[in-house]
């Protein structure tokens, strides 16, 4: 990953700023891999192993995965992204840190690997748009399709186009519960940005716009970045 170690990508944004989406888009084209740290739990719990066993006994009693342990998984994929893609730049890291004390241990496990953050990507999208966005989401009861009020509707209200059952809306996608949703993204993310703003790491990207544009948007503001020596 270079003679600096790697250099790596944090992306940030509120739930359905499409982040994801963009993650996917964009690191390939800059020759990062896409590390997100919600797949990244599935797949460690999947396996046998003491860190996938040590994740899986919070889980069962549904408490919260210790930050250093969370920690420690995403630093073993940097290093299983090391071995598997030698030639990468790096890492385009999605969905850590959530917070400030996160953010404080990535800087410090970074620093000690002789690697380093070079950008940190933050997708801002209206509240009022991610809100309309969320809560539009519908889902068949008996296939599992799904649309969207707005921008996938379905031929039928109420029906789903493919086997045509009853379409429902999940408890955590009404307008209350996306609200409570976004309020703590933002109580949790608020110090991290400010953390990297003061950093001079974060780059706040404009996500109101076609899925192409803010791609373009991210790669022009990070290539600088890096691509550089």
């Amino acid at each position: 990953m270079g003679v600096d170690g790697g250099r790596h990508v944090v992306i940030m944004g509120p739930q359905g700023a499409g982040k994801g989406t963009q993650a996917a888009l964009v690191a390939p084209r800059l020759g990062l891999i896409h590390v997100a740290t919600g797949d990244l739990f599935r797949q460690v719990m999947a396996s046998d192993s003491e860190l996938g066993r040590e994740i899986r006994r919070y889980y069962d009693r549904g408490a919260l995965v210790p930050d250093e342990l969370t920690l420690r998984m995403l630093m073993e994929r940097l290093d299983a992204v090391k071995q598997e893609h030698p030639d990468a730049r790096g890492a385009l890291i999605d969905g850590f840190p959530r917070n400030q004390a996160q953010a404080e241990a990535l800087d410090r496990a970074m620093a000690e690997r002789n690697e380093r953050i070079v950008a940190v990507v933050h997708i801002a999208v209206p509240r009022e748009v991610l809100l309309e966005r969320l809560s539009g989401r519908l889902i068949c009861a008996t296939c599992g399709a799904t649309y969207h009020r707005l921008f996938n509707p379905p031929k039928q209200a109420g029906v789903c186009d493919v086997c045509g059952g009853q379409l429902y809306q999940r408890s955590d996608d009404t307008p209350e519960a996306v609200e409570r949703r976004l309020a703590i993204y933002y109580e949790q993310t608020e110090p991290v940005l400010r953390h990297y703003t003061e950093a001079g790491l974060r780059i706040d990207i404009d996500g109101n716009q076609p899925i192409e544009a803010v791609t373009e948007a991210i790669l022009a503001a990070l290539r600088p970045r890096v691509e550089a020596a």
